[in-house]
């Protein structure tokens, strides 16, 4: 039914308004049904009538039918009720361009024109592109917006750097349109619930290894990918158990085990891998604690020598007690961009993994506690670069990678 592939394209008054007539024939080539809501501000850079012509459907302008006219309140109020209409019918909402005025409206619940009401309204998927000046951009208020949405579990198609219409440079530049088309694609995937039938085991966060009482080995996992994989497989009806050394909040509909040591990581993962059809290890695991932890805090009383012993394999004793079928899906951090490809693939094949992603944490816009991400994908059969993005993002993308192989397993129930 032509209804189950409507997407609701809000276009807001920016410069790059123009090129949400780009966006709507690429969903269109895409199989998907556009209808277009403008904002007042919109108006003043391109005509509805564009859109109209392009979807063939009505474009919406307002909340009120019969807007600085007499006619009749009837027809008003239909209009705004359209709202709710909308809202239900639409499988997802792209805002594009999001100036930073809408994205303000969005992060703060107001809502009295059509597009920030139904952005209340819909309980679809909502990707916003934002596009403004490059200040705008990294304003903290906008930034504080963003985070707002993103915790909210609106998908942010973050802007390129560029020359801008302003005549500035840098960031702010509307994001090509297949990556936005990506993420609506993304988002739909998201609400087929394919992952309905698995249970996903994952690791997050890194662990901990106490010293004295005080003080602790560990390093600097701030846990946010594997919240973001959590999150992602979650929303696509995944039963999610979170074996976590951070202290992020739990994702909804997820269950959280929290732990601190590795040995207290590998315990809760053995004890819940018989119920897991795919374990996902995000974790930065301690390779090493101290042999002994002292009972009083120690005192500054000179050099000191630390005695470490190997924790527990975690991958390792997975891949020996999984049940057949049952997926292994690793994580390498390297620092060392000439050694991470073999040290990569070697992991793969000691680990006994099905999959690996690969991450350079050395690079600053992608280490650790950075909300970005990227790398590259390794399988015993092929390579493939992922390319930088929020977690957020990339968790779909690897969820996107990992489905298929579990298409081509057969695992009892």
């Amino acid at each position: 039914m032509q209804e189950n592939r409507k997407i609701t394209v809000g276009v807001t008054g920016g410069v790059a308004a123009y090129k949400a007539v780009e966006l709507v024939r690429a969903l269109q080539t895409a199989g998907l049904d556009p209808h277009v809501v403008m904002t007042r501000a919109a108006e003043q850079f391109i005509q509805p009538l564009t859109f109209a012509a392009i979807t063939g459907h009505r474009v919406i302008t307002s909340l009120w039918a019969n807007e600085g006219s007499d006619n009749s309140s009837e027809a008003n109020l239909n209009s705004a009720i359209d709202h709710i209409d909308e809202a239900q019918t639409t499988r997802a909402l792209v805002v594009a361009p999001a100036t930073a005025h809408i994205i303000a409206r969005f992060a703060h619940g107001l809502a009295d024109d059509f597009l920030s009401t139904l952005y209340l309204a819909t309980t679809a998927p909502v990707i916003v592109a934002p596009a403004m000046n490059v200040n705008m951009w990294n304003h903290p208020a906008t930034q504080a917006n963003l985070e707002i949405l993103r915790a909210r579990g609106v998908r942010i198609v973050e802007p390129g750097s560029g020359y801008l219409a302003c005549g500035m440079v840098g960031s702010g530049r509307l994001v090509e349109t297949p990556a936005i088309v990506d993420a609506v694609l993304d988002s739909l995937r998201e609400t087929t619930q394919d992952l309905k039938a698995e249970t996903i085991l994952i690791t997050a966060g890194g662990t901990r290894e106490p010293i004295d009482p005080v003080r602790f080995v560990g390093n600097r996992s701030s846990g946010r990918m594997g919240y973001a994989l959590a999150a992602a497989a979650a929303a696509r009806g995944a039963r999610v158990i979170l074996v976590t050394a951070a202290t992020l909040p739990t994702p909804p509909h997820c269950e959280a085990i929290p732990v601190t040591t590795a040995e207290q990581m590998h315990d809760a993962v053995l004890a819940h891998l018989p119920e897991a059809t795919i374990v996902i290890k995000t974790a930065a695991v301690a390779d090493f604690r101290p042999t002994t932890i002292a009972a009083q805090k120690l005192k500054r009383n000179g050099p000191l020598t630390l005695t470490l012993e190997p924790t527990p394999d975690i991958a390792r004793d997975v891949a020996q007690h999984r049940r057949p079928g049952t997926l292994l899906i690793a994580f390498a951090a390297e620092t060392d961009p000439e050694a991470a490809l073999p040290n990569a693939r070697a992991k793969l094949a000691a680990k006994g993994a099905d999959a690996l992603f690969l991450n350079d944490v050395s690079n600053p816009a992608i280490g650790f506690d950075s909300p970005h991400n990227a790398g590259t994908w390794i399988t015993p059969h092929e390579e493939r670069t992922l390319p930088l993005q929020t977690k957020s993002a990339l968790a779909t993308q690897l969820l996107n990678q990992i489905a298929p192989l579990r298409t081509h397993t057969n695992i009892p129930a």
